[in-house]
């Protein structure tokens, strides 16, 4: 399943659960409860595209959202499309087609590239600031779209990145200490942990939030402070 459909997946999973009266958490728990090995950052995970479910997660997911008709499910509920261009070729064709794929295949320039990062449990501030626990996290599958460069990836809470991060988002990040004026990063201030704008003035920074309604955040030159890194994507 392509991005697209993946993003079409993402949002019907999500408007069911709601409609279901069910948080993220609570489907989690749920599907726990019948033998799957899921947390809410999972759940969050498929929502928003960056994964799906397998065919036995979808099937209970549609179970718990009610969903009686699969295949109504798919069209009606997930308005997704599966055009088969295999279907307009007769035998010959087919098989050329096949020896073709086979070709890129081996090749490996044409595969799609998957790999695991950690997604932190506690979700950075975007508002008033929660401590990030560097060993409270999970191992979720990305794709292509979330750049090289990321390292680990950690959910946005509040709303003062709006309108460009929104609460719940999960946000991938580069490990490093060093970032420039008006670099977006994770970072670590008195006990909590923040997503916010790094703001330098001389020998003065600041964390400012994209959102206007909140005021920048001194760091003082007695303030526990460390940078975790950039945010990329």
């Amino acid at each position: 399943m392509d991005k697209l459909n993946n993003t079409l997946l993402g949002r019907r999973l999500k408007e069911m659960r709601r409609l279901s009266g069910l948080s993220q958490a609570e489907v989690a728990g749920l599907l726990t409860s019948r033998g799957y090995s899921v947390k809410a950052g999972a759940v969050s995970a498929w929502e928003t595209g960056i994964s799906q479910p397998n065919s036995e997660q979808f099937l209970t997911l549609c179970d718990l959202y009610g969903i009686t008709d699969i295949r109504q499910s798919f069209r009606e509920y997930f308005r997704i499309t599966a055009v088969d261009p295999m279907n307009e070729l007769n035998s010959e064709g087919r098989q050329l087609a096949f020896n073709y794929v086979n070709l890129l295949i081996k090749s490996g320039d044409y595969m799609r590239r998957q790999r695991t990062i950690k997604l932190f449990n506690l979700p950075a501030s975007a508002g008033t600031g929660e401590f990030l626990d560097g060993d409270d996290y999970q191992t979720v599958v990305i794709g292509d779209d979330v750049p090289d460069s990321a390292d680990f990836g950690i959910r946005i809470h509040g709303d003062s990145m709006e309108p460009r991060y929104t609460n719940g988002q999960i946000v991938y990040v580069h490990r490093t200490s060093e970032l420039s004026d008006g670099d977006i990063g994770i970072f670590y201030l008195d006990g909590s942990a923040y997503c916010k704008i790094l703001h330098k003035a001389g020998r003065k920074l600041s964390l400012v939030s994209i959102n206007s309604a909140y005021k920048p955040i001194p760091i003082k030159e007695s303030s526990e402070f460390k940078v975790f890194g950039k945010v990329v994507f």
